[in-house]
């Protein structure tokens, strides 16, 4: 484990601790200027994993979600998303969790995924293997749409768009199709669990980490029309195998 993947772990344990608490005794919620959700545990646990990450590296940038962007130039550009699911975070109901990437040169280089409430930690590194706990995890070996387990979310836009036609076509061809949402789809789809997750209605903060923990299980991760991520990401597309990739792809894309 590298330095800078054993600082990343640091510092979700870190806002852990600071969630924990929030969600035990209660917080105000205020609305952001796009109508989504904030509280005071959002701000400190993104102050708890910037003072970790920055002692450790302070030649740094950072763009997080609730403190914006600094240094973006820099060689190393750490992506932080202190709770992604702070609706789920509000209602009290554990699918919410910390995100933490690390970008260097361009390139998305480990991520690190904690649900404190949840109780489970996914973290990898590019050339190390994707790992759940303490244990590798891998992606499964199907094929085909016939075979495949689908989980869907954040579907609102594509429901609007050319890809809703195929997504139904998806779906009338897959063996299951569930909406476990936010990190747990990604989760499943490293350690094997299910096979393919259509997504639209993200951005790079939510998915980054869990991307880095996809592809180093196996798996295969781009946005809905199979172009690799970048900042301007809104959409996802993953899958176990390119095979299963390629058939999803295909249909979302006539």
């Amino acid at each position: 484990m590298s330095p800078y993947l054993k600082t990343a772990i640091d510092a979700a344990l870190q806002a852990q601790e600071v969630i924990r608490r929030y969600y035990r005794q209660g917080f105000e919620v205020e609305i952001k200027s796009d109508q989504t959700p904030v509280t005071i545990a959002d701000l400190e646990s993104e102050k708890a994993i910037k003072s970790t990450l920055f002692g450790a590296f302070p030649d740094h940038g950072s763009y997080g979600e609730e403190t914006g962007r600094e240094r973006m130039e820099a060689e190393h550009l750490w992506l932080i998303d202190p709770i992604d699911g702070t609706k789920s975070f509000v209602r009290r109901y554990p699918f919410f969790s910390t995100q933490i990437a690390l970008r260097s040169r361009g390139e998305l280089v480990l991520g690190v995924s904690n649900a404190p409430e949840f109780g489970e930690m996914a973290y990898a590194e590019v050339g190390q293997g994707a790992f759940l706990g303490d244990q590798p995890a891998r992606v499964s070996g199907v094929t085909t749409l016939e075979e495949a387990t689908l989980s869907v979310g954040n579907i609102k836009t594509l429901a609007g768009g050319p890809g809703w036609q195929g997504l139904g076509e998806i779906v009338q061809r897959v063996n299951r199709t569930r909406g476990y949402g936010d990190f747990y789809h990604y989760h499943l789809l490293a350690s094997g669990r299910i096979d393919l997750v259509v997504e639209s209605d993200v951005n790079i903060l939510d998915i980054a980490a869990l991307s880095v923990v996809v592809r180093e299980a196996g798996g295969v991760f781009t946005d809905l029309q199979g172009n690799p991520l970048t900042l301007e990401t809104t959409s996802v597309l993953a899958a176990a195998t390119p095979q299963l990739h390629a058939a999803a792809l295909e249909r979302l894309n006539p």
